[in-house]
């Protein structure tokens, strides 16, 4: 059995890799978990005979990590359990499937939320997992920033380590609710229907609507401003803009009839916040334009 699978990845490994590292002198080719015909292949060098390339075979800890390094082109070819399977395609990432064990079929399992409406594999066709998609992105981001200048690297990973969340939501409306919440200095949002976001968001310092555009093109090239609220301002706030280079004033004129429920509110609330200069500025108003007229003006507090 082991001779068997060994031979059947060997030809299909081989051929994979011939067809798509033609140009190659070297590739690295993943393995992890459990003993399995790949761990069984990097044992020997036969692989290496059958294509003439030099072969670094690399082992990880978890199916993430390999979908993170297959991502950034690093790993070409390696084995894969069903979940990590879901989470790279979920994300985009080309696979071209070679071979796979029946084992899996026997082992794997699909469980659904009651009332979901899945019954069945071919239910969730056209249907996709933001679990998966979460995980993808927590197993991408640590490469992303590692691959960074050292500054730039030092910088993001402290960011991504004591203030990065990844949260799940419920549907569109509970994600713009929390994102309304937490009013980020930078919001992007890459999702279908994006007049519907920009008429429902509320509080952000700028909003960066599908993948073409970026927070780089927003504090860099296309317009509008780098100066933003942080912290949770911009609840109440904007950006930096014309506006907060121009004075403001207000004016007021009443007339006389409108001057009477103004004084007595005014001589009221005066009084009850022991401001008792203004309270009289009310009363000697009232008393000039309505001499024949008496009014109780004392801080009284009134029961709601």
């Amino acid at each position: 059995m082991k001779l068997t699978l060994k031979r059947i990845l060997l030809g299909v490994a081989a051929s994979a890799l011939l067809a798509g590292q033609a140009l190659a002198e070297k590739v690295i080719i993943g393995h992890f978990g459990n003993p399995t015909p790949m761990q069984l292949l990097s044992t020997s060098d036969e692989l290496a005979k059958a294509t003439g390339w030099e072969i670094e075979w690399r082992k990880f800890g978890a199916g993430t990590d390999v979908i993170a390094a297959m991502a950034s082109g690093d790993v070409v070819l390696s084995e894969l359990g069903s979940s990590p399977l879901a989470i790279g395609a979920s994300s985009g990432l080309d696979f071209q499937l070679i071979a796979y064990s029946d084992v899996i079929g026997k082992a794997e399992s699909l469980i659904a939320r009651k009332g979901s409406g899945i019954a069945s594999i071919a239910d969730l066709k056209g249907k996709t997992s933001d679990y998966t998609l979460a995980q993808t992105v927590m197993a991408l981001v640590p490469d992303l920033i590692e691959s960074l200048p050292p500054l730039n690297r030092d910088s993001a990973r402290a960011a991504w380590d004591n203030m990065a969340e990844v949260i799940l939501c419920q549907n569109p409306e509970e994600m713009a609710q929390v994102a309304d919440r937490y009013a980020p200095e930078h919001l992007h949002v890459q999702a279908k229907d994006l007049d519907w976001w920009l008429h429902r968001l509320t509080a952000y310092g700028s909003l960066f609507l599908g993948e073409e555009t970026t927070v780089a093109f927003g504090d860099k090239t296309s317009g509008p401003n780098h100066v933003l609220p942080t912290s949770g301002a911009a609840r109440y706030t904007g950006g930096l803009s014309v506006h907060k280079f121009m004075k403001t004033v207000t004016w007021q004129r009443a007339t006389r009839n409108a001057t009477k429920p103004l004084a007595e509110a005014t001589a009221r609330i005066s009084r009850l916040e022991g401001m008792e200069g203004h309270a009289r500025s009310a009363d000697i108003r009232l008393a000039k334009f309505f001499p024949n007229e008496t009014f109780d003006l004392r801080a009284t507090e009134v029961d709601p």
